[in-house]
């Protein structure tokens, strides 16, 4: 079954800010809440769909490329790690909780609903990194292992930053909850606000002794080997994200992402044109006008192509599927031959005697009505 447009899921335009992305996620995470409709798998999944919306739209990166690429941009995320994805229930508590003030949006209209830990999960920074590719690496996709230097969690105490297990004591402000809540009379009634605790920056325990080696941080700066699978047809200044993959987050939290960002090595013969490769082609007059044979550089090798009798300058000539090929698609472009017609500088005696000999032969003089074509027909006739 397709996915349904993000845009469609969450109500608005293509054109929404931030702010309308965020009220319009935070209108249906209420309507379609488990708290409000126990055991309706319908709007379960309705509230996971929004979830997965919002997780997307609410990012500049991925919004981005989905509004370029559409959901093929986290159809990557199966095969390689790549947008954004499927979410569970865990995952949106935790992660989109902030929004609502708590961990349900009721606790702050009515004064009640999930009474679950209100306890902060923390969440690692992005790491971005630059990848090089050459033209055939971008034609044909291919594996990179890089090393990353980034953090990670220290060896010494796992990550909690406590010199050990008796380090830890239950937060005196929240009583272990992580957040606080304040319940304040209006006229509506009461309304009772929840929000992190100021104290253990919403863990709901404080350390009484740190890690020697972090410092309390729970994180070391490390090394770590990353294989990173790029797809065929990425292109330059393209963004890739590998999810969970940067930095560490400390006390149990979820790492940040790997930002990929796309560099062309420039090919020295042939050159990009979108999908399309472009080779410009010098061939001698006098090939030109008697026809010959050439073998020219493709991306997949070399390929030989015929040059008719009487091939004029700025000819194109194609060959069908030689290009590079659409991300997530099995279309690909096609490479284009510009044949130009060289000419010599210097000549010999001979040479100089062979031309004057023909410069008044009817048919060494150029007749635009019959044998030329302006740049414009020569392109029509090439995409008809």
């Amino acid at each position: 079954m397709s996915k349904r447009d993000y845009y469609d899921v969450l109500g608005v335009s293509r054109g929404a800010d931030a702010d309308e992305i965020k009220k319009a996620y935070r209108k249906m995470a209420i309507k379609y809440h488990p708290d409000k409709n126990p055991g309706d798998k319908e709007a379960e999944e309705n509230f996971k769909e929004a979830a997965e919306a919002y997780e997307v739209l609410s990012n500049p990166e991925k919004r981005q490329r989905y509004n370029q690429f559409g959901h093929a941009a986290n159809a990557q995320s199966a095969a390689g790690g790549y947008g954004g994805g499927g979410m569970n229930m865990e995952d949106i508590f935790s992660q989109f909780g902030d929004i609502f003030g708590g961990g349900s949006p009721f606790e702050g209209f009515f004064g009640g609903g999930r009474q679950g830990s209100g306890r902060r999960v923390a969440k690692g920074s992005n790491l971005r990194i630059k990848v090089r590719l050459t033209l055939e690496e971008i034609a044909n996709g291919t594996e990179k292992k890089i090393k990353v230097n980034k953090q990670i969690l220290c060896g010494t105490c796992d990550g909690t930053g406590a010199k050990d297990k008796s380090s830890f004591q239950t937060c005196k402000t929240c009583g272990g909850q992580g957040a606080v809540r304040r319940v304040t009379n209006t006229i509506l009634g009461q309304m009772q606000t929840t929000s992190t605790c100021p104290t253990c920056n919403g863990e709901g325990t404080v350390i009484t002794s740190k890690c020697t080696t972090c410092h309390g941080d729970g994180l070391v700066r490390g090394e770590e080997t990353i294989s990173i699978n790029v797809p065929a047809g990425v292109s330059e200044g393209m963004q890739l994200s590998m999810s969970g993959k940067g930095n560490a987050a400390p006390r149990g939290g979820i790492p940040g992402d790997l930002i990929i960002l796309i560099e062309e090595v420039p090919h020295e013969t042939l050159k990009r044109d979108g999908n399309n490769v472009i080779y410009d082609l010098y061939v001698s007059f006098v090939d030109a006008a008697l026809g010959t044979s050439v073998e020219i550089p493709t991306i997949d090798g070399k390929a030989k192509i015929k040059i008719e009798p009487g091939t004029q300058g700025g000819k194109i000539l194609r060959l069908k599927g030689k290009g590079v090929p659409e991300v997530n698609s099995y279309h690909r472009g096609d490479q284009l031959i510009h044949i130009n017609i060289w000419t010599p500088k210097a000549l010999s005696n001979e040479e100089r005697a062979l031309l004057e000999r023909l410069q008044d032969s009817p048919n060494f003089k150029p007749n635009p009505g019959k044998n030329e074509r302006s740049f414009f027909e020569r392109m029509k006739e090439y995409f008809e």
